[in-house]
């Protein structure tokens, strides 16, 4: 196992519908990244189709946008872009499944060609969609076991607890978040598009808005205790910029294994932070030694269903 990794989560304003447009910006970023050194990249949710727009399509719209996750055209071009610039690459699809069911899916592909996938397992985007129905750990080439969880899939601490307890060192966190809207005035809240139009004459409204509890200080309610609690490293990547109606905030980000971020973006544009995370320390991580002294005989209440995932729609529109 390699004792340090140069990591990069990335941030970047998609196109909706716009799948070459997209690529384009993130093999862009690859070269950046492969240019210092970076080992694994982290791209955000659904980034390669574009996110919000999608609850307005149709089912054949959708699965016009749908692709294999492992012999589809972004799958490939993905390896190629692992192999040319000997990267770890994690980047959001919309997968058409070979049971014909479509997902809000992410790939992780590897220098040598491997390609793996997860599928979010809290789907709510679309009717149309379907979700996924199991955790996801990848082996690497590096060494280190890499889990996948997407975005509010990260809200429920019994999915981080599981993706840690089946192995994860490196947690990758794709999002598509911020800047959404909400029932509670404590946390959330949608940012006037105004602002975003306006940023290039007025750039520090909306960076106050983007570091606000509509985004940085809300992240910080709860993030980094996924990484410190769970005693793993985490990528935190997310859309930046306009999604339909609602504007994302970055705050692309990377934690260590103790809940410390120890590099974040503060840009209200397209942008990759890059870290060293060192795995050494993973065996003195705090979570890893409380998660010894679990006693799974007492759990038994939160195995009980409460609502049933196809409810979940209804409970963020209500949000």
């Amino acid at each position: 196992m390699n004792e340090s990794l140069r990591v990069a989560a990335t941030q970047f304003n998609h196109k909706p519908g716009d799948i070459k447009y997209n690529l384009n910006v993130m093999e862009k970023m690859c070269i950046e990244a492969a240019s210092k050194g970076v080992q694994i990249i982290v791209f955000p949710e659904m980034c390669v189709t574009g996110y919000w727009h999608i609850r307005k399509l149709n089912e054949s719209q959708i699965m016009d946008l749908s692709e294999d996750a492992i012999i589809g055209n972004t799958a490939f071009r993905l390896k190629e872009l692992s192999v040319k610039y000997n990267l770890i690459i994690g980047a959001g699809i919309i997968e058409k499944g070979d049971d014909g069911q479509l997902y809000n899916t992410y790939i992780v592909t590897q220098p040598d060609r491997a390609t793996q996938y997860h599928r979010k397992i809290h789907c709510f985007i679309s009717e149309h969609m379907s979700s996924g129905d199991s955790f996801t750990i990848i082996d690497t080439s590096l060494g280190v076991k890499i889990g996948i969880l997407i975005c509010w899939d990260n809200n429920l601490i019994e999915n981080v607890r599981s993706t840690a307890l089946l192995g994860a060192d490196i947690l990758l966190s794709p999002h598509q978040t911020g800047g959404c809207k909400s029932s509670s005035n404590n946390f959330l809240g949608k940012i006037d598009i105004e602002l975003w139009e306006n940023r290039e004459k007025d750039p520090d409204a909306l960076r106050h808005e983007f570091q606000s509890i509509k985004g940085r200080k809300w992240l910080d309610r709860w993030l980094p205790s996924r990484a410190h609690d769970n005693g793993l490293f985490l990528i935190f990547s997310n859309g930046v910029g306009l999604d339909d109606d609602e504007v994302r905030t970055g705050n692309a980000m990377l934690i260590d294994c103790f809940g410390e971020v120890i590099n974040e973006s503060t840009e209200i544009s397209d942008d990759i932070v890059i870290g060293e995370f060192n795995i050494g320390l993973l065996e003195h991580a705090i979570g890893r030694n409380w998660m010894k002294g679990r006693r799974p005989e007492l759990y038994s209440e939160i195995t009980k269903s409460s609502v049933h995932l196809e409810s979940i729609r209804e409970l963020k529109a209500n949000e």
